[in-house]
């Protein structure tokens, strides 16, 4: 009897306050939205970064007069170096097929540029691409080295845009959730004041604190959950939106979001809605109710 006196009281209260209620919900779904967009963000940029610098180079170029005994000592000392995982010697033919096959759609420059033109190089995969200083410190000025250009400087840039884009979400994520917060406390404080007489009647009669609390408490986390789940919708909507059209030239960049990864997510964004609002609809209680 007592279970659905508490489950009447809490569709009741929703409905009471149903303008309130309806703005809360849709304040939650948006912070939690931006939420488990930033996670998926968040995970991502991680994915990403463990594929692209897996598979980064380096490359020492070396000058145009550089003589065979030096290519052959540069090529021992990188065989021999704890830094490097592989190394591979590029000549000009080898140098001048890459070429043609990076500019196939651009004849006229490959045309231009004879085999005798493009530099002797090595290329070299690292066992930490994040020891690129090292690399650059140690053969900088190695005899015959001309150049040596690493390629996480540019991806460094890449994912600092990508860094910022996930903060600036998670910051939206925070201040749509103290908004959502804010709102949850006025409903909860709107409905405890519009029952406050039945409050008292029931402390009277000798009704648990628990008891008293646990429709409004309720209320919370239904809107909490409900939220959770407009918000997963629109994390779907969104996928689905950005499968087509021009974001779907970004998948070759970006590392794709599955529908599991989307799914995964609302465990997250569920728990996170249902805690935080019953957590502050009792914050609430204890200062308005007085319980």
């Amino acid at each position: 009897m007592r279970v659905k006196y508490v489950l009447s009281e809490v569709l009741v209260g929703l409905w009471r306050n149903v303008t309130m209620t309806i703005a809360m919900i849709i304040t939650l779904a948006v912070s939690l939205f931006m939420l488990g967009g930033s996670g998926l963000l968040f995970q991502k940029v991680g994915d990403m970064k463990d594929l692209y610098y897996e598979n980064i180079e380096v490359s020492i170029f070396l000058k145009t007069d550089v003589s065979k005994p030096q290519v052959d000592a540069l090529d021992a000392k990188l065989s021999s170096d704890p830094l490097v995982k592989d190394s591979t010697y590029v000549n000009k033919e080898e140098a001048y097929k890459r070429f043609q096959q990076m500019y196939a759609d651009a004849p006229d420059l490959v045309n231009a540029v004879k085999p005798d033109q493009l530099p002797e190089s090595f290329r070299l995969k690292l066992n930490n691409p994040e020891q690129y200083k090292n690399i650059y410190d140690q053969y900088k000025d190695t005899e015959g080295v001309d150049e040596i250009v690493d390629q996480s400087k540019l991806l460094d840039k890449v994912f600092g845009v990508l860094t910022g884009i996930q903060n600036f979400a998670l910051a939206i994520a925070i201040v749509m959730a103290i908004a959502a917060l804010l709102l949850v406390a006025n409903t909860i404080q709107v409905a405890a004041y519009s029952k406050r007489r039945e409050v008292a009647v029931m402390k009277l009669v000798g009704a648990s604190n628990w008891f008293i609390q646990a429709p409004f408490v309720l209320e919370a986390v239904v809107a909490g959950l409900i939220g959770s789940i407009l918000g997963l919708v629109a994390l779907a909507a969104l996928k689905v939106f950005a499968s087509g059209g021009s974001m779907q030239a970004l998948e070759g960049l970006i590392t794709p979001v599955s529908w599991g990864d989307i799914f995964l997510m609302f465990p997250f964004m569920a728990g996170v809605g249902g805690l935080v609002s019953a957590i502050t609809a009792w914050v609430t209680l204890r200062f308005y109710l007085r319980v």
